[in-house]
């Protein structure tokens, strides 16, 4: 006889999103040790268990330091020596160029380094490329240009590990490049004085999980340190405290859906408090025009403040975000934060036109027996700034690897983005076909890349992915959603909701608690927003819960929700405070729902 364990949760085999329901934890005794050793409420030592942590580790993953997290630059290969060339190049005056990417990590980057450089008496030229004309990473006409501007040190930030041909002409301009990445790299790196990359493959600190913002502040800690072993600091050149800047890490960490794990969980959990302070004018005056009203969380850099500062590289023009983070102008900030709603509200209407398409595609190309493990869509006219976003939503309705292309005007090129699920690394496929000559360009990490191809070619790229990650996607296909728990309506508080807070910052490798409301009744549904499902939900005893389904219209999920107004309903989702009409109350956000067997 099978045992508990093995049993799915609420005996729902098969949901309407096509999953089989189970327990997260298997084992409620570590849950218990954890809660008793470190006198934590019970909920909580059952959120720590079924995520891995172990009875001694919780304090510290409780409350991570940067302190105790911090790695010495010594750890990460040629840290210590790019950063004694950047401090060499900021006592001796010499200019200084950089090239970000046009994405949150990547403006989050720059936005650190020019305030750090600003703090410390020096500053810089930053290029952060046109997504449309120029495309990812450094450019030729960008080194030049730089170059033109008597740029002697080159610093790339979030790019450059994959720019072989412009980083050898910025060494034969005679510029010292230093790149500071976390993209996976190939075997032979780009001509560089030093390359800053725990994902490069002699890198050997097990620090591959940050993102560029997380690498940068090591890096200008580091700096910062060999400035006051130089003596560099006075009472006319106070040292800056490096942690007001963390709330641009915790920004981009989150934003780049980096694992919220070790160093990144002090980042984000450390940046957050920052953040509370609106010491950011830019960060402060976005956070207001999204109407955060609430202290910033997870959900809010990602839904809220990220896109918003994304809007701008996508359809407008990223260097609006750089001067959005770094302004000391309040009026300057307000004006920039109101542009970037407005953008970013243009990109919604773009990015549901390229959806539309994109889904019809993919229908059309799994056909009825859903068959395929990867989705390659491309579209003549789509707009390239929204086919990330684009392969995100792809990726959540079909839990498939999706790339979305954008061809150009005469269908010669496709460029586009690569979104992944858990288990499957795309970035590892980008690279190799790089380096078969399968694709122009590209680059990435194991959940999200981009690329550029000849359109002729997607067949080709098509047959390469489906052959490189068809086993890590057969693998990873376990389509049972985890459940930490069952609660009714009235136990859904805000006071467990808080609690809940104290196992977080929750995100990539780390997910927020997924509870179950068994046999609950819909009282109201109806659409919201386009493509949301807005709904209450009742249990017997008539007590009652705010839930939303976020893009559920036209799904299995959003059928369900719409149609079993009286029949009830198992019910799952992540609980969230709902404060937008003013009044805090909580709310769930449905995962999925399945028919009372």
């Amino acid at each position: 006889m099978a045992d508990a364990t093995s049993r799915p949760f609420l005996n729902v085999e098969r949901s309407a999103s096509a999953r089989r329901w189970k327990a997260r934890l298997d084992d409620q005794r570590i849950a218990e040790a954890i809660s008793q050793r470190h006198e934590l409420p019970e909920i909580i030592g059952r959120v720590l268990a079924a995520r891995g942590v172990g009875i001694d580790e919780a304090e510290a993953f409780l409350n991570p330091t940067i302190r105790t997290l911090m790695p010495q630059p010594s750890a990460l290969r040629d840290m210590e020596k790019g950063a004694a060339r950047l401090a060499e190049a900021i006592t001796t005056g010499e200019k200084i160029g950089v090239i970000a990417d046009y994405d949150v990590d990547g403006v989050s980057s720059a936005a650190m380094l020019v305030l750090f450089l600003r703090a410390v008496g020096s500053s810089c030229s930053v290029h952060i490329p046109d997504r449309l004309t120029e495309g990812y990473g450094p450019s030729l006409k960008a080194v030049e240009s730089l170059k033109a501007q008597g740029a002697q040190v080159l610093v790339t930030l979030d790019c450059g590990v994959m720019a072989h041909d412009p980083l050898l002409r910025a060494a034969e301009l005679g510029m010292t490049t230093i790149i500071v990445d976390h993209h996976q790299a190939g075997e032979v790196l780009p001509e560089a004085y030093a390359v800053i990359n725990p994902n490069r493959q002699d890198d050997t600190s097990g620090l591959g999980y940050l993102c560029a913002a997380g690498v940068t502040m090591i890096f200008i800690a580091t700096v910062n340190k060999l400035l006051r072993l130089k003596g560099w600091y006075g009472e006319a050149r106070p040292e800056p405290n490096m942690l007001r800047w963390l709330e641009l890490v915790s920004l981009a960490t989150v934003c780049d859906v980096v694992p919220l794990k070790g160093l990144n969980r002090a980042y984000v959990t450390q940046g957050l408090k920052i953040m509370a302070r609106r010491e950011n004018l830019g960060i402060a005056c976005l956070a207001d025009v999204a109407r955060l009203k609430r202290r910033p969380d997870t959900y809010a850099l990602g839904y809220l403040l990220g896109p918003r500062i994304n809007a701008a590289g996508r359809i407008g023009n990223a260097g609006m975000a750089l001067t959005l983070l770094t302004t000391q102008d309040k009026g300057e900030a307000a004006q920039i934060a109101q542009e970037l709603e407005r953008l970013n509200r243009e990109r919604q209407e773009i990015e549901l036109a390229v959806v539309d398409q994109a889904m019809v595609q993919a229908d059309n190309m799994l056909g009825r027996e859903r068959r395929g493990s990867v989705l390659v869509v491309s579209g003549r006219g789509w707009h390239p700034g929204v086919v990330g976003l684009a392969a995100a939503r792809l990726k959540e309705r079909f839990s498939l690897p999706s790339f979305v292309l954008a061809e150009d005007r005469d269908g010669k090129l496709a460029s586009g983005s690569g979104r992944s699920v858990p288990g499957v690394d795309i970035g590892s496929a980008v690279r190799e076909a790089f380096e078969s000559g399968l694709i122009v360009k590209g680059g990435g990490h194991a959940m999200a890349a981009g690329l550029t191809l000849e359109a002729a070619r997607l067949g080709d790229l098509r047959g390469f992915l489906e052959e490189r990650l068809g086993p890590q996607v057969a693998a990873a296909q376990d389509r049972a959603l985890a459940i930490d728990a069952a609660l009714t309506a009235g136990a859904a508080t805000l006071e467990l909701i808080e609690l809940l807070e104290q196992a977080g910052p929750y995100g990539t490798a780390h997910p927020s608690p997924v509870f179950a409301f068994p046999a609950h009744r819909v009282l109201y549904a109806d659409r919201a927003g386009g493509d949301h499902i807005r709904c209450t939900l009742a249990s017997s005893d008539g007590k009652r819960l705010k839930a939303v389904a976020f893009r559920a219209m036209g799904t299995e999920l959003g059928e369900l929700l719409l149609s079993e107004k009286q029949l009830p309903l198992h019910v799952a989702g992540r609980l969230t405070i709902d404060d937008w009409s003013g009044a805090r109350v909580p709310c769930l956000h449905i995962e999925d729902a399945a028919r009372v067997s």
